[in-house]
């Protein structure tokens, strides 16, 4: 048994699925037909002979009250139709009693069983001149017994034709099973066939802008495999905006890092002929080589930062926002002495945590502060406000999915929102879609330090945490950038 059972794992394994739903669902139907056929002609079987044994029933009860007080005797010899009442005879109980003629039907023990009373009325089959009859026998009176036959040659006629005609249409059910198996096959698994293809077209190509095409209709009355196929090609366009990207940020990095290093390979190759350089241009070259190292760092060290898309779960930890601008603030004016930098944090904000990295929210604020107070002027104040409020639909405190960002919303249901204003150039109408870009810089910002990823990478960091980080025009000039925890 387990060696057929191995045997049938093996050939599901080696067959297609289409040939397996095929096999499958004509095997069903088949099974259905071949049940409904037999189902069949043991009904019309047992109804036909049901008649002929009404029929003998009613010619029994006749013959007695006909013959009553007769003895033993053939009553009539004649079985030539169905339905007369023909082959009757009256057989004793005991054989002494037996008249002088012979009988026409045969009488054996049990009929002397019924007509004892010993044995209640039964049917039987027998054969009569070559020909096959139905008979009863049933007791009448006392110490006798009756016999009535009628032909069957014609109900088992029925019955054959019967049961050669339901062979027929069990065996057009079975074909027409077959053909519906493989239309519903075909047709069932045309989406799985066009996502297989697609798949296979896009290993092939590696080209992630293929789509499966969809039969038109509302979503909500889509079958399971058109909602698998439409998974599918949203799976794809996040694989190609994901591709693009990639492609984007290695386009944009091997442009960015072009410059800096060729001005290193320049100053390098000049330091290496230090001998014909004075003091002052040797001096020079090392110090612009110096700086040159450090930006192309601070530029590889941001795109390592920007390919970290979520959070490592391991690091979170509740995340005191309020001292987390603190700390971030006076290290900005650490850095930049001259730019004041000024800080409100509202006193229902003061104690309110999320989850998230320390070391990543850090990153953020510093860049948030850091490109504030490049564009702020000398003098003018970089403002810092942290507030708390509610927000409609919070106090269940569940959410569901993983990582931080299903995890950011506080219990308490309040919206945190922090914002970092500057009294710079502002930023115009036409830069404000792509300030969050990569590598990308304003005009006015192209002559200053930095490498285009500082915001890039504080929108990435936010989104992790599951915070929305926006840019706006201040009012009365300047930038306003929003960071907003829910």
């Amino acid at each position: 048994m387990s060696g057929v059972r191995r045997l049938g794992h093996r050939w599901r394994r080696q067959r297609p699925l289409r040939t397996r739903l095929t096999v499958a669902a004509s095997a069903a139907v088949a099974l259905v037909a071949v049940g409904v056929c037999t189902a069949a002609f043991f009904v019309i079987r047992y109804e036909m002979f049901h008649q002929l044994d009404l029929n003998l029933t009613q010619s029994a009860t006749r013959v007695i009250q006909e013959n009553r007080d007769a003895g033993p005797q053939v009553v009539a010899g004649e079985c030539r139709y169905l339905s007369a009442p023909a082959c009757a005879q009256i057989a004793p109980a005991l054989p002494a009693e037996d008249p002088a003629h012979p009988y026409l039907l045969p009488v054996s023990a049990p009929v002397r069983e019924v007509a004892t009373g010993d044995r209640a009325p039964y049917f039987s089959n027998i054969t009569l001149s070559g020909k096959p009859m139905r008979m009863l026998t049933t007791r009448l009176g006392d110490d006798k017994a009756l016999q009535v036959a009628l032909r069957s040659d014609s109900v088992e006629k029925g019955v054959r034709q019967a049961a050669g005609l339901l062979a027929v249409i069990g065996a057009a059910g079975v074909l027409l099973a077959a053909g519906l198996g493989y239309w519903v096959s075909r047709t069932g698994l045309a989406p799985v066939a066009r996502l297989t293809a697609t798949a296979e077209r896009i290993a092939s190509t590696r080209d992630p802008r293929h789509r499966i095409e969809l039969p038109p209709g509302p979503p909500g009355r889509q079958d399971e495999v058109t909602r698998l196929a439409a998974s599918f090609n949203t799976m794809l366009g996040e694989l190609e905006q994901s591709v693009t990207a990639q492609r984007r940020l290695v386009a944009d990095a091997s442009h960015e890092l072009r410059t800096p290093l060729t001005a290193l390979r320049t100053n390098a190759e000049l330091l290496a002929r230090a001998d014909r350089l004075t003091d002052a241009q040797r001096d020079r070259a090392a110090g612009a080589l110096a700086r040159q190292l450090r930006e192309v760092t601070g530029l590889v060290n941001d795109l390592i930062e920007l390919a970290r898309d979520e959070e490592p779960t391991p690091l979170l930890e509740e995340v005191r926002i309020a001292a987390l601008a603190e700390h971030a603030v006076a290290a900005a004016r650490a850095h930049w002495p001259s730019t004041p930098f000024t800080l409100h944090i509202a006193p229902d904000a003061a104690e309110t945590v999320r989850p998230g990295v320390p070391a990543r929210l850090t990153r953020l604020l510093t860049n948030l502060l850091d490109n504030a107070a490049k564009f702020s002027p000398e003098g003018l104040p970089v403002e810092v406000e942290l507030t708390a409020s509610r927000h409609a639909g919070s106090g269940s405190g569940s959410e569901s999915g993983s990582g931080p960002r299903s995890r950011s919303r506080s219990r308490s249901g309040e919206r945190l929102e922090l914002t970092v204003r500057d009294h710079g150039p502002g930023i115009t109408t036409e830069d404000l879609p792509y300030v969050f870009d990569r590598f990308y810089r304003a005009e006015t910002a192209r002559a200053l330090p930095g490498s285009g990823l500082g915001l890039a990478m504080a929108r990435q960091i936010a989104r992790a945490h599951g915070a929305d980080l926006t840019a706006e025009q201040a009012q009365g000039g300047g930038a306003l950038f929003r960071l907003t925890f829910a």
